[in-house]
């Protein structure tokens, strides 16, 4: 590999670190690097990506192709946020906002699930970690297509696998039919947990719903006491009284 190449991997490495950190760029000290076959200073190293990592299903996912959303997106939303969180956020895909800004529920919808979030103590930046279905915006935001939600199915699953969270929070009707394998609306499929892959998965409903029906506000609000309760009978949770 050529000593540019190797560059531009390393600032794709950063980028995606920033991404899952908090969403802002850090100044890193400078790295040289040297074609293969060269000889290099003892005291430089190389970027090595080895292993799974957060790090590298996002970097995956910026390189992606494996759909159509690849050829209309601007920027891809792997996800972000705590590294060992309390719960997994699992929403649509991203909109408008997201998909500027490469980040997931940065838009009104986004400002709602915060203060969601905040009312049973949790937040992307101590406990969460926030992550769509899909990994681009479908245009229009229109529902994902089924072929697009099986190429970024391993995203996902790989994401579930690495941060092992507490519990899974579904929300809204095309995450949580798609990740149940059922047909079942959402109003009929909120209010209880149900086993996934070993972890509690509870649905509610999207935070855009709520921005246009605010009689499903009531309904979310318990769904939210149900998500704080189970936490706060788990004492590894480390949830605040």
């Amino acid at each position: 590999m050529t000593a540019d190449a190797k560059q531009r991997v390393a600032a794709l490495l950063d980028l995606a670190e920033d991404r899952l950190r908090d969403g802002y760029r850090t100044e890193r000290q400078a790295r040289t690097f040297s074609d293969d076959g060269e000889k290099r200073p003892a005291n430089v190293q190389a970027p090595s990506i080895t292993g799974d990592s957060l790090e590298r299903v996002s970097l995956e996912v910026g390189s992606c192709e494996a759909c159509i959303l690849a050829r209309t997106r601007r920027n891809t939303v792997p996800g972000e946020g705590a590294q060992n969180p309390l719960v997994l956020v699992i929403g649509e895909g991203p909109g408008a906002d997201e998909d500027a800004s490469g980040r997931p529920f940065v838009g009104k919808a986004g400002q709602l699930l915060d203060k969601m979030l905040a009312a049973v103590g949790l937040s992307r930046e101590n406990n969460c970690f926030i992550a769509n279905l899909v990994k681009c915006r479908p245009p229009g935001n229109r529902d994902p297509e089924p072929g697009e939600v099986s190429a970024c199915a391993v995203f996902l699953a790989r994401q579930i696998t690495l941060l092992k969270p507490k519990i899974i929070l579904s929300v809204g009707r095309v995450p949580t039919q798609n990740l149940l394998k059922t047909t079942e609306g959402i109003g009929r499929l909120r209010g209880r947990f149900v086993d996934y892959q070993g972890i509690p998965l509870l649905p509610t409903y999207h935070p855009s719903a709520l921005l246009r029906d605010e009689t499903l506000k009531r309904p979310a609000w318990e769904d939210l006491k149900l998500l704080k309760a189970r936490l706060d009978d788990n004492p590894s949770a480390g949830m605040a009284p």
